[in-house]
């Protein structure tokens, strides 16, 4: 696929949701993100969420998720499109840290839907138009109801699509029929937030991924979204077999920040695996099966 072809939606169409790397004594590396942001650029992403769920940012203060947001920018800035994974259930201060984000250089930003508070969905709605009001960027509304308690719901999500800024949603609700109806309703490029679900959405007529899998596999994701894009599904369904295992790998036994850091570290990308508190590392008999997974992958890594 031509790179005219992949440039023209808004954040592209390879998204790595960026683990945040941690020195051994658990402070933010800024100095090893860049190196693994310049990785995933140069393998095939074409765009990075920073510190969104994967970069533990609720877990990281406003000067490191504001220190993530420029070296990320700095480091690949021009050549992939950085999201600010800036808002949390707070509308102030997700508005407050998004403005920051802004200042720094993002392409856009990541607005995930309010978790824990629970509210209606008209607070849904005025949350996400309140932090697409706050700067001139484009937003990327993130739909996760597992990790929030609370879905977007299909009539809201078309009323905020009406939104100049609101231009993509990242879908990891897992309902094919809810999403098949945004797609129908709205001119929003959807992404899948599910790894294992981007060829059935993207066959729906999403443009891409924003994935977690996509730090260990990456060149294969470039494939699989690029043959979606150019309607070779026998191509696209081959690679999404090749890539379940690890999709599984990934995403199925731990929680996908610590599985990616540990694979990562697996392949020399990463010096160690460290995460912050509440996550904690695996133990041997929590990667059993991830490496079972990866050795039905054909993955042989030194661990």
């Amino acid at each position: 696929m031509a790179e005219s072809d992949i440039r023209e939606y808004t954040f592209g169409t390879l998204v790595a949701a960026m683990v945040t790397p941690f020195t051994d004594e658990g402070e933010v590396d800024y100095s090893m993100a860049a190196k693994l942001a310049t990785k995933l650029v140069e393998d095939g992403c074409d765009g990075l969420v920073v510190t969104g769920t994967t970069g533990e940012t609720s877990t990281l203060t406003d000067e490191e998720n504001l220190g993530m947001f420029r070296a990320v920018v700095e480091a690949v800035g021009g050549r992939a499109k950085v999201i600010a994974g800036s808002t949390t259930n707070d509308t102030r201060h997700s508005v407050h840290l998004s403005r920051q984000a802004a200042e720094l250089g993002v392409d856009g930003l990541l607005v995930t839907t309010p978790y824990y508070n629970k509210p209606s969905q008209a607070g849904v709605q005025a949350h996400i138009e309140a932090v697409a009001d706050a700067t001139d960027l484009p937003v990327m509304v993130y739909d996760i109801p597992g990790r929030a308690g609370i879905p977007i719901e299909t009539e809201t999500m078309i009323r905020l699509a009406a939104h100049p800024r609101i231009v993509a949603l990242k879908d990891a609700k897992a309902d094919y029929q809810e999403t098949t109806r945004v797609l129908a309703n709205t001119d929003l490029d959807v992404y899948s937030g599910d790894d294992g679900l981007t060829l059935p959405l993207m066959a729906a007529g999403a443009v891409g991924v924003v994935s977690v899998t996509a730090h260990v596999a990456t060149a294969q994701y470039r494939a699989l979204v690029d043959a979606c894009l150019a309607g070779d599904l026998a191509t696209a369904r081959r690679l999404h077999f090749e890539l379940d295992p690890v999709q599984r790998a990934v995403m199925s036994h731990i929680q996908g920040a610590v599985a990616a850091k540990q694979i990562l570290k697996w392949q020399g990308v990463l010096p160690n695996s460290v995460v912050r508190l509440p996550l904690v590392e695996p133990t041997d008999a929590e990667l059993a099966p991830v490496l079972a997974d990866l050795a039905e992958a054909g993955w042989n890594l030194e661990v």
